[in-house]
């Protein structure tokens, strides 16, 4: 790592002096936030932290996970307890446009249809749609990993004849009170895939399967001229990168790479070491943003990378190098305490320090633009 982090300082020292005149668009196109859609009421604060936090670090680009945070018109039965209204994602708009940012939901797709003990809305009201129907759930707060049934997450059947009807009517109305030009589709992690117990999926390609699941969500967002966002893991071989089976895929999805259209905007996370994986998918021709967590060694490396892979590229692949993305994988209101100063971190926590991680990217962002 030690290594790693001199040659680009040395990368990053280079690519300052060759990128002074440019701006900042020119040299990272997105430069954005992935983090959970406030409750109702942190609202307020969240908003502000959007004008006073997110406009002056120019931050472009906010990905709200909202999945049933809003109180769907079409499927009132998959709200959460007390959702966003129309009325307040109309306010996170606004206070977007007027900064520059673009903002895009996220509902989870396919996969994370659940979490240790909790089966999340579209599971609750629609289990025929459960690609592992067998699969006993554990009671709250004793969820172990690993398990038995390799459950991490469950996943909805990509091949139901009914799931797609109900999906499309959520993401076409969040995309559209949202008024955005993308939909992010999630699909990270998907381990509950051509099982099994799933009397359509069992026995089919893992890869043909996850890859016809992209392309029908890419399809239907086409129609209406919007674009498709998603997790990158999926499509990243872990045995032969080494990267293994959380920020790559172990299952053989990963030959649906070369499978789904190429418009889809990869979102390449890893968070522990800066895999070079953006080349990966530059190369096949995907628009590919880099998305750290809680590092900011590790944070500061991704970008750097990026800015010389951008700089570097051949014209036919520079496009394809679209910047960075701090993703927080907790919620807005644990976030903001943390970042307010409301909370202290644990010192010794192994989870990092994502608010160092988003403070640190943005400001060596911001100083490829002095």
């Amino acid at each position: 790592m030690k290594r790693l982090t001199l040659f680009f300082a040395l990368l990053a020292s280079l690519t300052l002096t060759i990128n002074a005149q440019e701006k900042l668009d020119d040299i990272l196109p997105v430069r954005g936030l992935c983090i959970s859609a406030p409750v109702k009421d942190g609202l307020d604060e969240f908003i502000r932290f959007i004008e006073e936090e997110l406009i002056p670090k120019n931050v472009n680009t906010l990905v709200l996970r909202v999945d049933w945070n809003y109180a769907y018109k079409s499927h009132p039965e998959l709200r959460d307890e007390d959702p966003l209204t129309t009325e307040d994602v109309k306010k996170i708009v606004q206070a977007c446009r007027a900064g520059g940012i673009r903002v895009i939901p996220q509902i989870n797709l396919l996969g994370h249809q659940s979490w240790h003990g909790k089966v999340y809305a579209l599971l609750t009201e629609y289990p025929q749609f459960n690609e592992t129907p067998d699969v006993v759930m554990p009671a709250e707060g004793e969820y172990e990993w690993p398990n038995p049934d390799g459950l991490y997450c469950l996943s909805y059947c990509p091949l139901h004849p009914d799931v797609h009807k109900i999906v499309f009517d959520l993401v076409d109305e969040i995309v559209e009170v949202f008024e955005s030009h993308a939909f992010h589709a999630g699909m990270d992690e998907v381990f509950y895939i051509g099982h099994e117990q799933c009397p359509r999926c069992h026995g089919r390609d893992k890869a043909e399967l996850f890859a016809g699941e992209v392309t029908k969500i890419r399809d239907h967002l086409k129609k209406n001229k919007k674009e498709l966002w998603i997790w990158g893991d999926r499509l990243i071989d872990g045995k032969t990168t080494g990267i293994g089976i959380w920020s790559a895929s172990m299952n053989n999805t990963h030959r649906a790479i070369d499978m789904i259209p190429k418009d889809v905007v990869i979102n390449d996370w890893h968070y522990n070491r800066p895999n070079p994986t953006a080349a990966l998918f530059a190369l096949k021709g995907f628009r590919v943003i880099s998305c750290p967590y809680r590092k900011a060694e590790v944070a500061t490396i991704q970008m750097h990378m990026m800015v010389g892979f951008r700089k570097y590229a051949t014209p036919e692949t520079k496009e394809n190098y679209q910047g960075m993305m701090q993703t927080i994988w907790t919620s807005a209101e644990n976030f903001l305490d943390y970042y307010y100063g409301r909370k202290q971190f644990d010192s010794d926590s192994d989870r990092g320090n994502y608010v160092e991680c988003f403070n640190t990217l943005f400001e060596e962002i911001n100083k490829l633009k002095e």
